[in-house]
Order: structure tokens, then C-alpha cells, then sequence
């Protein structure tokens, strides 16, 4: 398996080639590893190689990362989260990107110390496979949250297709960009949605024509183990 050093000079130098072609500056870009297929050491490889934003899409895979890792990396909570596994990890994530629902977002306002920083997660293409809010739910939801003081909407999130179908996978994204400008222009204090977390290992350099702000890699940076 290539060093996570390896892949990871590879990405940036994809990141600097997408964000010469639309203008954009690549340290506005973030990498999320993904480390939820791989051990400690190898999550800890990426710390090394300078990538210090760490994703888990399981409570128990992240809380076994963060007792060997703790606070040398920023933690990323990015899978599905039921609302009874908030209280184990609210205090030790430092963005959640799949909120979408109100039971949820009232578990973090209940347990969180501190405001939480959450991407709302957003199913563009509709499918029956994804989860996240419709497009038309995006608003409404967001309206709902002003009152909560531990909640914090930094961005919106989707996960887009599978697909080699570039010209959809753009218009996924281009909506996604859409929405966000949307909800950007409610001004409403606790949502600033000034972020874009999309693309992956497959389409991550598309994304980020598109507007990305966090890339979430698993495969392409640290692998499969």
C-alpha cells in the first residue's frame, strides 16, 4: 500500500490543478482522511503527512482513534448519527456533517457544551439509497434551528452518485452551491453556511471546481486496510 505521504502529494498537487482551472486559492481547500477502513497507525500516518482533519462515520470507530490520537487532530463526524450515540462523542467531534432532522439537532443542543459546528446534510440527487434532507427541505430546516444556541450551521453536505457521469455530478454540486447561497442569504445569526463539504476520492477535483470547502478521502489518501 502507498505511504500516506505518497497519496497525499498527489491529491495537493490534483487540488492545486482543479483550482487553478476555476481561480480558487488550494488553501481554501480542507482534507478530511476518511480513516473509518483503517487502523491507529495508519490514521496517525495522515497526522504525519501533515493532514490533521481526521473523519469517522461510526461512534466506535471514533472513539477508539480519539483515545490513541486525542486533540492532534480535528475530529469529523461524518456518517449517519442516531441521536442515542450523540452523548458519546459530542464532546470530542469538532464538525458533524449529516445533520438532518430536528430529533437530532435538539440532542446536540441538549448535550453540547459548547455551539457545535454541523453541516446540514443535503441528498441532491434524490436517491432512495441516501440520506440527507431535499433540496425543499433545506430552508425550512435551517429556519428551525435559529433558536438553537449549540448548534451551529457552518455548510451544507452531500454525497453525490457513484458515477462517471461528470456533467451530473456538477449539477449535484452546482445545486448544492445554489442552496447554500440560499441559506447564506437568510442571515440568520447561527448559520452562516459560508462551507461546501462534497466530493470524494472519485470526484473530489469536480467538487471543487464546483465550490468544495472540505473534501472527505478515504481510498485515494490512506486506503483500505
Amino acid at each position: 500500500m502507498e505511504s500516506v505521504r505518497n497519496n497525499a502529494a498527489i491529491i495537493r498537487a490534483n487540488i492545486e490543478t482543479a483550482c487553478k482551472r476555476v481561480n480558487r486559492d488550494p488553501a481554501s481547500i480542507r482534507i478530511i482522511a476518511v480513516t473509518k477502513y483503517v487502523s491507529i497507525e495508519r490514521a496517525k500516518e495522515a497526522l504525519t503527512a501533515g493532514i490533521t482533519d481526521l473523519g469517522e462515520n461510526r461512534d466506535d470507530g471514533l472513539l477508539q482513534k480519539y483515545e490513541a490520537i486525542g486533540q492532534k487532530a480535528t475530529w469529523h463526524f461524518i456518517g449517519t448519527l442516531q441521536s442515542r450515540k450523540v452523548k458519546a462523542i459530542i464532546d470530542k467531534v469538532d464538525y458533524i456533517h449529516s445533520l438532518d432532522r430536528l430529533s437530532l439537532a435538539r440532542e446536540i443542543e441538549k448535550r453540547a457544551l459548547q455551539p457545535v459546528r454541523c453541516f446540514v446534510q443535503v441528498n441532491v440527487s434524490g436517491e432512495a439509497t441516501k440520506h440527507g434532507l431535499s433540496k425543499d427541505e433545506v430552508l425550512p430546516f435551517i429556519e428551525q434551528l435559529r433558536s438553537f444556541s449549540n448548534i451551529e450551521v457552518v455548510g451544507l453536505m452531500t454525497m453525490a452518485p457513484y458515477t462517471d457521469d461528470e456533467p451530473f455530478l456538477r449539477q449535484c454540486f452546482r445545486q448544492l452551491k445554489l442552496l447554500q447561497q440560499r441559506v447564506q442569504a437568510l442571515g440568520i445569526p447561527n448559520a452562516p453556511c459560508t462551507e461546501l463539504s462534497m466530493g470524494m476520492s472519485n470526484d473530489y477535483m469536480i467538487a471543487i471546481e464546483e465550490g468544495a470547502t472540505f473534501i472527505r478521502l478515504g481510498t485515494s489518501l490512506v486506503g483500505k486496510e
